[in-house]
């Protein structure tokens, strides 16, 4: 078991009512300098990889297209990785007109044995970078790059493929994302937090923001949080700084089942970051929200998930009563449930109709009132990969079978 999952098992999932009052973490140590340890962009072919099917580099990337007779496969000569520590992967792709059913999958081999998935879906573009398990250390390497589809039409870009490594040290620390890094997401993050608890459209909801926003030239993500009904931001304090003091924006008033009020606090931040008198003037990234809630608050989120600016949603200890919440869905989705709440049924029945990506955490332990305090650190590792790209997180906490957050309850995921 890891460090942080053993800390989860501390101040997670048994957590009970401690507050916390403060918010100032200590910053990431400074990354260790890294080793390539092989780069490819096949500006001059396939270089050190062989392909199957249908892959060329004609483009100056290598391009895999769907076939109905031979899925097309790029694969890696052997990399050394002896003497080496610390290994992650990074690579660009691009999956183009994929239809439902139909994926591409990255997946690595250690000393030539089975192939293990980094990801597999049906849409993605731009980078992705992932730390792999110190299992690979001083092992031989093979990365693997596949499309499942069936049309030429139906297509994967591979390029900048990069592998490094730290030469004799210890771990190199993870592929950057948006904001500071965090080695603990059950700690809180490098940021001291500031509570404006008059803030929002009608001057009753809470704003909880890094004091020194912006510094570093950093854009905050947003995070629109519902609280449970009969209950309102203040019992929420400690997560809502926990979240604050990891970067995140987080604005949450008294919630209803319609959602129409995350839309409207949605559209005031945007105000704020446009006013020059704001404390968060051009100091939010408004590409890169969430809403989310508890209870009352997930099933409002469910009411608006369609809303074009979210990136991804939060549902915790609340599914909605017929079913049909999954419908509004258009990214990916964090369930979070409990093994003694009772709604988890509803959450069970929401996961089955869900047609997006989604993650489920059943967490042990845990009822109604409790879910979200035991879930938090799962969600700020959530909102750190979905709003603040850091794609390590993928694999190492949630979507592999030894994940951070796996050992917590019964997890169940889909459609990635």
């Amino acid at each position: 078991m890891s460090r942080i999952s053993r800390r989860l098992r501390v101040s997670g999932a048994v957590f009970v009512s401690t507050l916390v009052v403060g918010a100032i973490g200590s910053a990431a140590a400074p990354a260790s300098a890294a080793t390539q340890v092989h780069r490819e962009d096949f500006s001059n072919g396939l270089g050190a990889y062989t392909a199957s099917g249908s892959v060329s580099t004609s483009t100056g990337a290598a391009r895999l297209s769907g076939s109905l007779r031979t899925d097309p496969v790029l694969t890696s000569a052997p990399l050394s990785l002896t003497g080496y520590r610390g290994v992650s992967v990074s690579y660009s792709r691009a999956a183009s007109g994929l239809d439902l059913g139909e994926s591409f999958t990255a997946a690595y081999s250690v000393d030539g044995g089975a192939y293990t998935s980094l990801e597999s879906a049906r849409t993605a573009t731009g980078g992705a970078s992932f730390r792999l398990p110190a299992s690979v250390d001083n092992r031989t390497l093979r990365l693997r790059f596949s499309l499942d589809a069936n049309s030429a039409l139906e297509t994967l870009t591979v390029d900048d493929v990069l592998v490094q490594a730290t030469d004799g040290g210890g771990p190199t620390d993870p592929p950057p994302g948006s904001l500071p890094p965090v080695a603990d997401v059950t700690a809180p993050g490098p940021y001291a937090v500031t509570v404006d608890s008059t803030a929002g459209p009608d001057d009753d909801g809470w704003l909880v923001y890094p004091a020194n926003a912006g510094q570093d030239g950093v854009d905050h993500p947003v995070l629109v949080w519902g609280p449970g009904a009969g209950s309102d931001p203040a019992a929420y304090e400690d997560m809502l700084r926990q979240w604050a003091s990891h970067g995140f924006v987080v604005y949450s008033e008294v919630s209803s089942s319609s959602g129409a009020y995350m839309v409207d606090a949605l559209d005031w931040l945007e105000d704020q970051n446009a006013s020059p008198s704001s404390p968060l003037h051009q100091d939010l990234d408004i590409s890169e929200v969430a809403f989310g809630g508890h209870s009352r608050g997930s099933i409002g989120t469910f009411d608006v998930a369609d809303e074009q600016r979210l990136e991804t949603t939060v549902h915790v200890a609340g599914g909605s009563f017929d079913g049909t919440g999954p419908d509004s869905l258009r990214n990916p989705a964090l369930y979070v449930g409990g093994d003694e709440d009772f709604a988890t049924a509803n959450m069970e029945r929401d996961y089955t109709n869900t047609d997006v990506p989604v993650w489920f955490n059943i967490l042990d332990g845990t009822d109604h009132l409790l879910a979200t305090r035991n879930g938090q650190h799962i969600i700020t590792a959530w909102l750190r990969w979905h709003l603040a790209d850091e794609e390590f997180r993928r694999t190492e906490d949630f979507l592999s079978a030894g994940c951070t957050f796996c050992g917590l309850g019964d997890v169940r995921h889909k459609n990635w």
